[in-house]
């Protein structure tokens, strides 16, 4: 009996409905072919709102970049191509109306960003549970969805009114959820759940949203050779909006977390120097089949042309690099600004890990361990279903990556599905 060949799931009618819909709108001219190139845009942006101030140039380079990528490589299909116009107009939107927002008020760049909690691994090696179980506790600042997809106010939010980036998020995410109903497997979420400040990052046309989302190497080869400090000067900014609009203490600590940061070390410690870094870590082939599933599950969204095998390959390089270079950047950060967390550690003995964290914070676990044992509860109801996913799909396979990345394993002590095996 021949053996079964692994294929990944196919994407839902949704998208091709909505595919096929602009097909015919844009042969029946109710709908123009979108210009994803630089200064249309730009001056669509400027026209849209009437200013012109975009804030500081530094994100003018990934913009063009990701451009080219996107026209040269991605291969969108007709309704892609909208919903990139849609993505990149409204990031471009953000940053005049954050520049008015600033201009308007401008005690809102004196706010401080004291000692921020960053926690950062891999893809897929448990950075959500910890940022989320964290935020449950009041003595920090978190970001919520809706502030990530949405971290620029309107010009028409007030103070103690109903926000419409809130119903906005819930729009969607309600179409997020028809596009691809197992994104809330992967990566369960709502508009006011906790969440990381990777929207943030794309609104200086940067980082690994965008690797997950389009098939882009040769931005992406372009980003990993660059300093990432004005990205992340950028993201401070925003941070301090949104906890302006949010009428938080400016003395809480921030909660940070995104993949991103295992690529960016160095910046990430320039502009937030007094950082506490968590990191996570778990079995490497867990991680790369983790988020290749991702990256598969996002990118058959937007083109006709993705391919499993090239998609394993490029997030097993990225593994490899992220893991690279976060050790590399940890020689220089004080070892009591940081400790290591093993995604096996908290699925074992969640409890027993957050202490470690909380005396590794010089905090009270106590407070808030009611609030932790609430998260997990929800976190049980809302992700009903486990997310499934294989190396073999993606034309990889468990002795390939732990040969490629066996060095992690053993540098942290990382239980991996082979050594459990071995002990049985």
């Amino acid at each position: 009996m021949p053996e079964e060949v692994l294929t990944p799931p196919r994407r839902t009618r949704f998208v091709d409905l909505v595919n096929t819909s602009v097909k015919l709108a844009r042969r029946t001219g109710l709908m123009q072919a979108p210009r994803l190139e630089v200064e249309p845009l730009l001056e669509e942006a400027r026209a849209h709102t009437g200013l012109s101030d975009f804030g500081d140039p530094w994100f003018m380079e990934p913009f063009r970049r990701l451009l080219a990528s996107l026209r040269e490589e991605a291969r969108l299909h007709e309704g892609g191509e909208w919903a990139a116009h849609a993505q990149i107009r409204k990031v471009l939107l953000d940053r005049l109306w954050a520049e008015q927002w600033f201009e308007r008020h401008p005690e809102i760049l004196t706010r401080p960003l004291p000692h921020p909690v960053i926690v950062v691994g891999p893809m897929r090696s448990g950075t959500t549970r910890m940022h989320r179980l964290l935020a449950a506790d009041h003595r920090f600042t978190h970001l919520r969805s809706f502030e990530t997809i949405s971290p620029v106010p309107g010009p028409e939010f007030q103070h103690g009114t109903r926000d419409p980036r809130i119903d906005l998020a819930a729009r969607i995410m309600r179409v997020a959820r028809l596009a691809n109903p197992r994104t809330l497997t992967i990566h369960p979420t709502g508009p006011m759940q906790p969440e990381e400040e990777l929207g943030l990052f794309v609104r200086s046309f940067w980082g690994m949203k965008h690797d997950a989302q389009w098939w882009i190497p040769s931005y992406s080869a372009w980003c990993e050779g660059q300093d990432a400090t004005g990205a992340y000067e950028y993201t401070a900014k925003l941070l301090k909006l949104v906890g302006w609009t949010q009428q938080t203490s400016s003395l809480k600590p921030w909660l940070l977390k995104t993949p991103q940061h295992m690529l960016d070390l160095p910046a990430l410690m320039r502009v937030f120097p007094d950082a506490r870094v968590i990191f996570t870590h778990r079995d490497p082939c867990q991680v790369v089949g983790s988020a290749a599933s991702l990256a598969w599950n996002q990118t058959i969204i937007y083109s006709d042309h993705v391919e499993p095998q090239r998609i394993g390959e490029e997030w097993l390089r990225k593994t490899r690099l992220q893991i690279d270079r976060m050790q590399a950047a940890r020689r220089s950060i004080p070892k009591e600004r940081m400790i290591d967390i093993h995604f096996d550690e908290m699925e074992s003995d969640w409890r027993g890990s957050m202490e470690r964290v909380y005396d590794f914070l010089d905090l009270d676990m106590e407070p808030v361990m009611s609030a932790m044992e609430n998260y997990q509860q929800g976190t049980a109801a809302l992700k009903r279903k486990v997310h499934e996913y294989s190396l073999e799909e993606f034309g990889l396979s468990a002795e390939r990556v732990l040969n490629e990345l066996g060095d992690y394993v053993r540098a942290f002590d990382i239980a991996t599905e082979r050594r459990r095996a071995a002990t049985r």
